[in-house]
């Protein structure tokens, strides 16, 4: 071996490497390039500088003990990778034939080289090459996992050492069922652990394989929550976006049995920080929706964002609903939904900053015949309005004809006519409508465009429909006053005053 070093190399900043020209230059047909064919001493102290060198010095050096060896060093799995970057950056041919020669082979690999070629390929991202090679290295990954799963339990049964070449019959022995996944068992796949050191990207390649490959789906619930948790913590916070990304992603595809709901309530408070991507989240909102009637009080009472005055994000529970009544349910479902509806109902109604048409939208998202009882809503009313001193006799009318006094208990109804607040809307709405017809049939006596008669007259049919609804209302009220009157004194309900 030559010992003259004519040739400095600085390897992004971070190394510099003393190379004798003529050796290098023999092999790399970029530094023949740079620097010529020329080997006189007066081109002593030539210094090359590369600044995105793939791989850094560790690469480099491969190449380099590579040109040093006369073109001996062997080209293996471990190193197949950051060679064949650095080889091809270089131009050492001699090398890239050996890299291509390997990879052919792949499939002979041990498991713990594939993943180490993947580990190596995320770090690089390079170019093309790399993702190609990382998609040929996933596709092994799965195949190695499937593979696994297939092995005869008695071959399973002498395979579970901790030798990283066993690894992949230890997969049968670790997760040879799923029922203990979904009795709630802490023992994990193996797998789990080892594929962790994989970016949130190669995790997404690697997921969407095994399930083009019939992959468990149970299988793959358990592992994207337990990356999840595993990586989420200490990745910033371009990498926590895209990790709710990929495991929300994922989940949608998965079948809804395998997803355990409450976990997807955790994945909503990260979401809900993170700002990940509109349809990513539409896509777990629709996830949550469309099984609403496993939800409780607490899943719903989620705080409202930063910027709102209102104290629980009420839009987020309407979209939840929304997302629930688009397809077709069972009456007990839609039971369930209405129930919990109205609980929720009755914790926003005491929020002062809660709008009346937000609140209204509440009232309103049920459909009447889900609804056996309105004693619920008739109290969250009671309370809004109490909460909302400020609001206009037509605000409060359309709360309060979202009542069916029908499906009010006796005490109900009896609060009902002693309740002021709900007597002196109704009785200043119905002057309203007199007091409107007066003006209306004024302008209609005194007007001669016929087009503005047209509208008078569809005007004034409309203020008498409220009218007899109004009329309607005040008779049920005066009735209710006669039969509580005649009835026993019962103890009303707690309600507001």
């Amino acid at each position: 071996m030559e010992t003259c070093s004519d040739l400095q190399v600085d390897i992004n900043g971070e190394e510099t490497i003393f190379l004798n020209k003529k050796i290098i230059c023999k092999y790399s047909g970029t530094l023949r390039k740079l620097l010529g064919t020329s080997t006189s001493s007066s081109n002593s102290n030539l210094k090359v500088i590369f600044n995105d060198f793939p791989g850094g010095a560790e690469s480099f050096e491969l190449v380099s003990r590579f040109c040093y060896s006369n073109g001996q060093f062997t080209v293996v799995p471990s190193n197949v990778v950051l060679f064949h970057c650095a080889a091809k950056l270089m131009e050492v041919i001699e090398v890239l034939e050996q890299t291509e020669k390997c990879m052919q082979e792949i499939r002979s690999w041990a498991w713990s080289e594939v993943l180490l070629g993947l580990k190596q390929c995320q770090e690089l991202q390079t170019s093309s090459d790399t993702d190609s090679w990382a998609a040929k290295l996933m596709d092994v990954l799965v195949e190695k996992l499937c593979l696994a799963i297939e092995v005869s339990p008695s071959s399973a049964a002498s395979a579970c050492s901790p030798s990283p070449d066993s690894s992949v019959l230890r997969f049968s022995c670790d997760s040879k069922s799923t029922e203990s996944f979904k009795n709630g068992s802490s023992r994990i796949p193996w797998w789990f652990d080892e594929v962790l050191v994989l970016s949130p990207g190669l995790v997404a390649t690697l997921l969407k394989l095994m399930i083009a490959r019939k992959f468990d789906n149970l299988t793959i619930s358990r592992f994207l929550f337990y990356y999840q948790k595993a990586k989420f913590c200490s990745a910033p916070s371009n990498e926590k976006r895209e990790i709710l990304e990929t495991t929300i992603d994922t989940l949608y595809v998965l079948d809804r049995s395998c997803v355990p709901y409450k976990s997807l309530f955790s994945l909503l408070r990260l979401a809900l920080g993170s700002n990940i991507n509109k349809s990513v989240m539409n896509k777990l909102e629709l996830m949550i929706g469309q099984q609403l009637d496993q939800a409780t009080l607490d899943n719903l009472l989620v705080p409202s964002p930063l910027k709102s005055s209102h104290l629980y994000y009420v839009n987020l529970v309407l979209r939840f609903a929304k997302a629930f009544f688009s397809e077709a349910k069972r009456g007990s479902q839609v039971k369930k939904v209405a129930s919990l509806v109205d609980q929720y109902i009755a914790e926003v109604a005491p929020d002062p900053c809660l709008k009346p048409s937000k609140f209204l939208s509440l009232l309103t998202l049920i459909p009447d015949i889900a609804r056996e009882s309105h004693e619920d809503i008739y109290r969250a009313i009671d309370m809004f309005l109490e909460a909302h001193a400020g609001l206009t006799n037509g605000e409060k009318l359309r709360l309060i004809r979202t009542i069916s006094y029908e499906k009010l208990s006796a005490e109900s109804r009896a609060h009902v006519s002693r309740n002021t607040k709900f007597q002196a809307i109704q009785t200043a709405d119905l002057k309203q409508h007199k007091q409107l017809i007066l003006r209306v049939e004024k302008v209609e006596t005194s007007g001669d465009d016929e087009k503005l008669k047209e509208q008078i007259e569809g005007i004034q049919w409309r203020v008498m429909k409220l009218e007899r609804a109004c009329l309607k209302m005040q008779n049920q009220m005066e009735a209710i006053k006669k039969r509580t009157s005649r009835g026993s004194n019962r103890s009303l309900p707690k309600l507001c005053s």
